[in-house]
């Protein structure tokens, strides 16, 4: 059985066929160029799909790509980084234009259907992604099927308030997760840090300004052994700990599977935050909990849109 996966971004568009056994049996990018237009991006996409679907027979399209999805998953609500695209039927343009069948979703979510359908969490009948990128997402996996909520948006993991009096990220209040674990942000906060600090090395390497610090960055110097790196870290991985407890009281769900950038710095986040769960979540909930990362890297979303596609049409 095969799909076609899509994954759409500001930048690229990216698109496979991808087998449901054996993985990624043809890729292709194309750039998205959205400033051209809704229109003109949607033949674009069209195109890049027919490139694949003449040369092999597949079920559908699953498409990852950014903004909050209809239940349907049919519909994108304000996409970033897509000019235009208010509210649009991603489904009905692909199958008007190519006449094949196309189902969307969040690219958070779709990290998560990855992770079910080729990584991690195939071991797992229920398990919770957190993507640690640019920003903080997530997916819900509930006994093997995405959970969407009541209008299709469940999952937005990133905006859960930690500390109200915390700093700020994209979200609409100070303090949510995103704050302390998305890339640009953990950055700032970061800089805070290390700025108390100039004889550091990494104030010395990236101040006064720290335009270019990255969590790359951080991880690197914790493990040259720079103990403000592996403290900004150790804060970090708290902050997730105690977002993890939240999740857990409220989902009952006990694994925990963590992608992105931000990740690799592996334990200096992961061990800070076991340590909290094992401190502070109710003690009922501890049976079971495992916390892990994912590896499936720069291929997560063309999977994940594929298993979008097997779920939704096989």
């Amino acid at each position: 059985m095969k799909a076609i996966a899509v994954d759409l971004g500001g930048t690229n568009i990216k698109a496979a066929v991808i087998d449901k056994e054996s993985g990624i049996i043809e890729q292709l990018t194309t750039p998205t160029k959205a400033n051209l237009g809704k229109d003109l991006l949607l033949d674009r996409i069209a195109e890049t799909i027919s490139q694949l679907s003449n040369k092999y027979e597949t079920i559908g399209v699953g498409m990852g790509l950014p903004g909050m999805v209809s239940l349907d998953q049919e519909t994108v609500l304000n996409p970033p980084n897509l000019p235009g695209w208010n509210k649009v039927n991603v489904s009905e343009a692909i199958y008007d234009r190519l006449g094949i069948r196309c189902k969307i979703e969040n690219d958070a979510n779709v990290a998560a259907l990855g992770s079910l359908h080729f990584g991690a969490g195939k071991q797992f009948e229920s398990f919770i992604m957190i993507t640690l990128g640019t920003g903080v997402g997530g997916g819900i996996i509930y006994n093997k099927k995405l959970f969407k909520g009541s209008r299709g948006m469940a999952g937005e993991l990133g905006h859960v308030i930690i500390d109200y009096h915390g700093p700020l990220s994209n979200s609409v209040t100070r303090g949510t997760v995103e704050a302390y674990l998305g890339q640009r942000f953990l950055s700032r906060f970061a800089s805070d840090m290390i700025s108390q600090q100039p004889s550091n090395p990494l104030y010395k390497r990236f101040g006064p300004t720290f335009d270019e610090l990255e969590p790359v960055d951080l991880t690197r110097s914790a493990q040259e052994g720079n103990e403000l790196a592996v403290e900004i870290l150790r804060k970090s991985g708290a902050r997730l700990g105690y977002a993890i407890i939240n999740y857990v009281h409220m989902m009952d769900i006990r694994k925990f599977i963590i992608s992105g950038g931000v990740s690799k710095a592996g334990d200096f986040l992961f061990e800070p935050a076991r340590d909290i769960v094992r401190k502070h979540m109710m003690a009922p909930f501890q049976d079971g909990f495992e916390l892990i990362s994912e590896d499936l890297g720069n291929d997560s979303a063309l999977l994940g849109a594929a298993g979008l596609a097997f779920d939704a049409f096989s």
